[in-house]
């Protein structure tokens, strides 16, 4: 079992910069896959980003690229998503998720993190 907590999340202006946390509990955190999602009023979940257990191949979804770090550090059972040039369509409830790397559904998920960006 793996619970996840995310923080870090706030109000911003367009252009600023936020720092989301997720930590982990479960000694199988390094093994686990680790995703952000993101859920904006009125739309599907979406896939952020998400980062191997080893923390050496990253994915991104188009929207973020060039925009979003995703990091993780395991001994601290912690992954990042650095978000930098928020814009205002990023304003969403973020959820941090993580999977056994044999698995494509993701299997925990945090309570989700608001982060709101003002124009």
């Amino acid at each position: 079992q793996v619970q996840l907590v995310e923080s870090g999340g706030g109000l911003v202006q367009a252009g600023g910069s936020l720092r989301l946390s997720c930590s982990a509990s479960g000694r199988t955190f390094s093994t686990y896959v680790m995703g952000w999602f993101r859920q904006a009023p009125g739309k599907e979940r979406e896939f952020i980003a998400s980062i191997i257990k080893s923390g050496g191949s990253t994915y991104y979804a188009d929207s973020v690229k060039g925009r979003f770090t995703i990091s993780r550090d395991n001994a601290k059972n912690t992954v990042y998503l650095q978000m930098n040039s928020l814009k205002p369509e990023d304003t969403a409830v973020y959820y941090c998720a993580s999977r056994p790397v044999t698995r494509s559904e993701y299997s925990y998920w945090g309570q989700g993190t608001q982060v709101t960006v003002s124009s």
